[in-house]
């Protein structure tokens, strides 16, 4: 199990869950919309709980099987930067691979039926994408400059991004045929957009910290990280712009957008505060230690940006916006 990161894989799953049931659920249920018999009636998420764990099914053996090629291809680096591998001893090289097979064929396949049932089978490509991609980033571009990090911090945005993306095509056929005029889509892809950006943002910054960490095995094998390219110092740089930008970002979506006192309370406590903290631990750290430590408090700072989609419900529930 500690192959796949299952606790990384309970985060997919309850990103999926949480963007749709907390989040596009409460915003879609605050508007309304004209049936074709002339009555305003809530709009609601329309598509089938049963496509919809299709959808999580895809991306989440997709996930896990960038996990086992990513340890497949990392063995001698692990060796140095983690001090053991799980690849290679407890799992054979030839049964890590065939694992990694067949996740993806689950995951693609998964793809292409949530996709022929939302009525576009060729998006179901777009996994097949996905699944390649997950390959040559654990062979070749995590070991180029910033490519490796950029794309997991886009592939870990598309995972709220998918949400609304397969939900948008269930909804336009039921409102196309069952009211006059539409729902505010437009809001609801603001909505999962601003959850995207904070998950592309917070991740980038993650992966930076864990290439410091990493430095000493990156050196060793020729990687070329940010570290290694522009060294330490320069990439604790970057990291704590980084995170100035997400605490700023923040507090100006506050300002323009949400402006509730719970929200602000959320921003600075829950967010604000652990992001000051992994800035200090980044700019600071002499270790690897402190590092692996940044790297673990951002997670849960990622964490708890998703937990805010249960704020947005309170929030939405009690009309506090």
């Amino acid at each position: 199990m500690k192959v796949i990161r299952w606790k990384n894989l309970l985060i997919v799953v309850a990103t999926m869950f949480m963007v749709r049931y907390f989040l596009l659920a409460s915003v879609a249920g605050g508007m309304e919309v004209m049936d074709v018999s002339g009555v305003m009636v809530p709009v609601t998420l329309k598509m089938p709980w049963y496509d919809f764990l299709l959808l999580v099914i895809a991306s989440v053996c997709l996930t896990a099987g960038g996990y086992v090629i990513n340890d497949y291809f990392d063995i001698k680096t692990d060796i140095i930067n983690r001090g053991n591998v799980i690849v290679g001893t407890v799992i054979p090289r030839r049964r890590a691979l065939m694992f990694h097979n067949i996740l993806n064929v689950i995951g693609v396949a998964a793809g292409f039926a949530v996709s022929a049932r939302a009525g576009y089978f060729w998006l179901g490509t777009l996994f097949l994408i996905i699944s390649g991609l997950l390959w040559f980033y654990s062979a070749s571009y995590k070991r180029q400059f910033l490519i490796g990090n950029l794309l997991v911090a886009l592939l870990t945005a598309l995972i709220p991004v998918a949400v609304m993306f397969y939900e948008f095509p269930f909804m336009f056929s039921y409102y196309e045929s069952n009211s006059i005029g539409h729902p505010g889509y437009r809001v609801l892809f603001l909505w999962t957009g601003g959850f995207a950006l904070f998950a592309f943002m917070t991740t980038l910054a993650r992966e930076i910290i864990k290439d410091i960490e990493d430095y000493e095995g990156d050196m060793e094998f020729g990687r070329n990280t940010l570290p290694v390219i522009l060294g330490i110092r320069s990439s604790r740089i970057v990291v704590a712009l980084l995170l100035a930008s997400i605490i700023g970002s923040l507090y100006l979506a506050w300002v323009f957008i949400l402006s509730d006192l719970l929200t602000l309370i959320y921003i600075s406590v829950a967010l604000a505060v652990p992001l000051l903290v992994v800035l200090c631990m980044v700019v600071t750290g002499k270790c690897k230690r402190r590092f692996h430590d940044a790297s673990s408090l951002m997670k849960y700072t990622m964490l708890a940006g998703l937990i805010y989609t249960a704020i947005v419900k309170i929030i939405l529930s009690k009309g506090l916006f």
